[in-house]
């Protein structure tokens, strides 16, 4: 399988702005490659995105019935600070995840990190939105254990456009 690099964490995020999620906006095929026990599994998944609140917010309702599995991205741009946070509620919990990861979109690629503590030690989590086009996108979850030197990715998602 062949991974794209991620791409570098920005020192200074770009300030984001209303509307740099409406490329999702619509109805979405989706094709998932990620690990589960230990393997790599691909499966089909879909997704109806809806912006609100004059693209402040992007709702997404993902379903993907082969995994007998729901959840909702929830994104936030905090006007004021002009950052955006990337929020995830699992369809069995319908907990949002918080502080949920903060980013911004950096020459057409959204970055999003959560920095974190896992068994005593930090280790970095990124979601990547990127090869956005009107009829398609990619977002690719990793994590790092090396303050982002190196990154293991879990999960891929290829998005293709259906409305």
């Amino acid at each position: 399988m062949t991974f794209h690099p991620m791409p570098p964490l920005p020192a200074t995020p770009t300030p984001g702005q209303p509307g740099d999620f409406d490329f999702l906006t619509g109805v979405w095929r989706i094709h998932n490659r990620s690990i589960v026990d230990g393997e790599w599994l691909e499966y089909p998944g879909e997704a109806t995105v809806h912006a609100i609140l004059a693209g402040v917010c992007s709702v997404e309702e993902l379903r993907i019935p082969a995994r007998n599995f729901s959840g909702m991205g929830l994104r936030l741009l905090d006007v004021e600070n002009r950052v955006w946070s990337d929020h995830w509620v699992n369809g069995r919990s319908g907990v949002v995840t918080t502080p949920g990861q903060k980013g911004s979109f950096e020459n057409g690629v959204g970055i999003f990190v959560t920095d974190a503590v896992e068994g005593g030690a930090p280790v970095k989590h990124v979601g990547v939105w990127d090869n956005i086009t009107p009829t398609s996108c990619r977002w690719r979850q990793a994590s790092s254990r090396d303050g982002g030197q190196t990154w293991a990715q879990n999960w891929i998602m290829n998005w293709t456009r259906v409305a």
